[in-house]
């Protein structure tokens, strides 16, 4: 198949699953973009979780890895949205959510990769 439309497809998928799960994370959570975070950490798990299995374990072909981590992860997590809403925390003074909005953003989404990491690796030991 061709790798453009296996990108396509899957980042048609990963588009209403960033909607779908994005604005559950939200609720009524008018200040701080919670959905933003919960997709983004998500995102970040399930990258380190596939990319591990994909490259140290050998677990998915090329194509399904392109499906999953371009595909599907790239258009389900939310770096531009992250920025925006970043940047309009600033521009209206409200300092604290930014600097709290970008270290558990950094923090989080880091973490959740050598999660997805650590996960891959009991995941492949046994097998």
């Amino acid at each position: 198949m061709q790798i453009w439309l296996i990108v396509s497809i899957g980042g048609f998928i990963g588009a209403i699953l960033r909607y779908l799960l994005g604005g559950l994370f939200q609720g009524g959570i008018a200040t701080f973009p919670v959905g933003t975070l919960g997709v983004n950490v998500i995102g970040s798990f399930l990258l380190g979780f596939v990319m591990y299995l994909s490259e140290y374990g050998g677990l998915f072909s090329e194509e399904t890895r392109i499906f999953l981590t371009i595909g599907v992860i790239g258009a389900f997590t939310t770096m531009s949205t992250f920025s925006y809403e970043s940047f309009r925390m600033l521009e209206n003074n409200e300092f604290f959510f930014f600097g709290a909005n970008l270290f558990m953003m950094m923090l989080f989404t880091l973490l959740a990769v050598y999660a997805g990491k650590v996960c891959a690796g009991y995941l492949e030991s046994a097998i």
